[in-house]
């Protein structure tokens, strides 16, 4: 019950939450009936993104600015409340009180704070907003939605002859093997939503030299979308070995990397093409990314690998 209550709560509040806009306070001497043309004090987060009408932002730190309608007397500060639903003001474990500073103006407000998992890899915090005259109640407040976890899938790297020769190696996500969940895709993101995904292909290691791809080694090919299933297929090639660099990337920015090393053999002419493919794993300098995982002719996981 509690659980549909914070869902309810959280809902209703974000249907004040447009474009960064928030409710307005009203300004000092304001009365009854002298609304009219008065502007709207906004809130933006950096890095932040609506989807679905939700407002979504990673883990960790993010600059707060609030931009009032006129000066503020006093001070403005803003909070961010647990990420386990509790919305009261008080300060617990896993929330934080964000410092704001104000411009020359005293109207446009900044600070950084930090947005924490404590209740979840997909929890929900409400932003507070104190300032001047209300300072001891809360002039603003809506629901962010704190993403810690990455996107995920689990791909399957085959390979098909050429009609006339040279072998085409194929990249597809697949069915989840567990026998309760048989219809589910392994691919997706569990909270924000899967934004992209890319397969790079290279003809010689691209982390022989440095950590970056993209600057060690040129790619051969490479393919792209915007929503799972992950479907990818390369050209003709020849037998040799190759590089596959995986990137999952969801809405608010969190990625989610997967390599492979190919082995390609068979020239296709007569039905022989085969690979063996060998998972590999971020290391860090000096070695980037070591080939030593599995070889079963799959990479990545039918689960986000979170940091709770």
């Amino acid at each position: 019950m509690k659980k549909l209550l914070l869902v309810l709560l959280v809902v209703a509040l974000a249907s004040f939450l447009f474009a960064g806009c928030l409710p307005t306070t009203p300004s000092e001497g304001e009365g009854e009936g002298e609304g009219e043309g008065e502007c709207e004090t906004t809130v933006v987060i950096d890095g932040a993104v609506v989807v679905d009408g939700k407002t979504y932002v990673s883990g960790g730190s993010h600059d707060i600015t609030v931009t009032f309608c006129a000066p503020v007397t006093g001070s403005a500060s803003a909070y961010i409340t647990d990420c386990n639903g509790d919305y009261s003001k008080q300060i617990g474990d896993c929330g934080s009180e964000v410092v704001l500073f104000p411009d020359a103006t005293k109207t446009v407000w900044t600070g950084s704070g930090d947005f924490g998992p404590c209740g979840g890899p997909c929890c929900a915090s409400y932003v507070q907003v104190v300032s001047g005259e209300c300072l001891a109640d809360v002039c603003i407040e809506f629901p962010v939605i704190v993403d810690s976890c990455g996107p995920y899938a689990l791909i399957d790297i085959g390979v098909e002859d050429c009609t006339c020769e040279g072998c085409m190696i194929t990249f597809d996500t697949i069915i989840n093997p567990v026998d309760c969940a048989a219809d589910e895709e392994c691919c997706g993101d569990d909270c924000s939503g899967l934004a992209s995904w890319s397969v790079v292909l290279y003809d010689g290691d691209p982390f022989d030299e440095c950590c970056d791809p993209s600057i060690c080694e040129e790619p051969i090919g490479s393919c792209s979308g915007t929503a799972c299933p992950i479907e990818c297929t390369t050209e003709c090639l020849d037998a040799g070995t190759y590089y596959a660099v995986v990137t999952l990337v969801d809405n608010v920015g969190l990625e989610q990397v997967y390599y492979a090393e190919i082995v390609l053999t068979g020239d296709g002419s007569s039905e022989d093409c085969s690979i063996e493919v060998t998972e590999g794993f971020y290391d860090g300098p000096p070695d980037c990314v070591v080939f030593d995982g599995d070889t079963d002719g799959t990479i990545g996981a039918c689960y986000s690998e979170c940091e709770e």
